[in-house]
């Protein structure tokens, strides 16, 4: 990892993660570590929070296609050392929520993955990346429901 070239995405837009029945095993405690290191690093690093989150609905069975996948996370990282929040002062601070779901993103079960993001003024303030706990019909059910999350989420920051 340490001779590796830096990336400049978390995770590639053509990776399509799935359970990879016949993927070769990995080591589970390995693999756990690893997730949870870079879910302690969502907290400040907001641009990993769906790869992250994407890699940890794998961990009960990884497989080889799930770890590389981590990997890919750490060597983004290593190279973006440097990406930080930053909250100027004197700028107007508006509440302004945006919110957006992809209808059937998930291949395993066809659940969709919503996202909201919570800025005052230009500093971002609340995130959330979660998958919905049932299988939208349509892309207006799956942006109902986070259009729904996102208005709860700004009347309990108000």
């Amino acid at each position: 990892m340490d001779s590796s070239k830096s990336i400049d995405t978390s995770i590639s837009i053509v990776t399509k993660l799935d359970l990879d029945e016949e993927g070769k095993n990995v080591e589970q405690k390995l693999c756990r570590g690893m997730i949870g290191s870079l879910l302690y690093l969502t907290s400040s690093r907001p641009d990993i929070v769906f790869s992250v989150s994407l890699c940890a609905r794998f961990q009960a069975n990884p497989k080889g296609s799930h770890l590389k996948a981590v990997k890919r996370i750490l060597i983004y990282l290593k190279g973006t050392q440097n990406l930080r929040l930053w909250y100027p002062r004197g700028y107007n601070f508006d509440l302004v929520g945006y919110d957006g779901a992809d209808y059937a993103g998930f291949h395993a079960d066809r659940k969709s993955t919503p996202g909201t993001t919570h800025f005052l003024g230009y500093c971002l303030v609340s995130w959330e990346i979660k998958k919905q706990n049932s299988v939208a019909l349509s892309t207006v059910q799956a942006e109902y429901v986070v259009a729904t999350s996102c208005c709860a989420q700004l009347l309990w920051i108000i």
